[in-house]
């Protein structure tokens, strides 16, 4: 009778403690660069090091894998915007404090509400950057309806820290602006330094909101952010090559160079400069 010390050995292997997180680790990669539908479990398996089998001991299915991936990410956005909700100091994160917090209070409970939520949630996107590179579309097609629903809920919950106390329409588009266009800076340039990226996308916000430099502000225990030294109000006259490579990528997908200033920060005479010539006569 043949010996099944082979076999007896693959499966303690296949099934060791850390097998799970290799699993989960492999498949954000495979997920963020290829899709999820464009991957496969044969693929997470050959990369894990593991048989197909062995993966689906840990994991059902593959929409559980990316359940699983999704989950962590789901509770820290709750986290984040629990303790912003706490900084307008109403319970329900309403920022109806009291009168104090009126009209031309720029440092009440609501905009240390709004600015807690906006730097919460990024920071839940830069930790989880490139799983945020699996479109949210694709969230929604593979996970269980409850799960896509807390990050729906997470996202309207945000707007309404960010749109403030009794918002009118053109405040609640911004807000959704603002949260909006914290996730595509952090997919675009997930292989950033992380602290420069955090503070180039607080910076885009702030000129949403506030304008340059405005009085509103994120600001630490130091006070308000400051500017650069030797920096100057107005768009960067120039790009770096990431920038380079996201206008490009961008320009390759259909959008015109207006659109690819705006969502960049820099003049359309800058970006005409690193796309083909056709484009100048936009």
């Amino acid at each position: 009778m043949e010996s099944s010390g082979t076999a007896d050995s693959e499966t303690i292997y296949e099934t060791a403690p850390d097998t799970r997180q290799r699993i989960l680790r492999v498949s954000t990669e495979l997920f963020g660069v290829h899709g999820f539908h464009e991957t496969s479990l044969r693929e997470i398996a050959e990369r894990v090091g593991v048989s197909k089998p062995a993966v689906l001991y840990h994991f059902p299915g593959k929409a559980d894998i990316l359940g699983a991936l999704v989950e962590p990410m789901l509770r820290e956005l709750g986290e984040a915007l629990a303790r912003a909700a706490a900084a307008s100091g109403a319970p329900d994160g309403s920022g109806a404090s009291g009168a104090s917090d009126g009209p031309g209070a720029s440092s009440g409970p609501s905009e240390r509400a709004r600015w807690a939520a906006i730097e919460g949630v990024l920071d839940v996107w830069l930790e989880h950057r490139h799983l945020l590179r699996l479109n949210f579309q694709d969230m929604a097609l593979a996970t269980t309806g409850p799960v896509f629903a807390q990050l729906r809920d997470a996202m309207l919950r945000a707007n309404f820290l960010v749109a403030g106390p009794n918002p009118g329409f053109a405040e609640r588009v911004r807000a959704s602006q603002a949260v909006a266009m914290l996730s595509d800076p952090v997919v675009l340039f997930a292989d950033a330094p992380v602290p420069a990226l955090r503070e180039a996308v607080l910076d885009g916000v702030r000129r949403l909101l506030d304008g340059p430099q405005g009085p509103n502000a994120p600001h630490g225990p130091d006070g308000p952010a400051r500017p650069a030294p030797g920096g100057r109000r107005g768009r960067p006259a120039a790009m770096s090559p990431a920038m380079i490579e996201a206008a490009r990528r961008m320009h390759a997908a259909g959008s015109g160079a207006t659109a690819i200033a705006a969502a960049l920060g820099v003049s359309r005479a800058t970006v005409y400069r690193h796309l083909p010539q056709e484009e100048d006569t936009e």
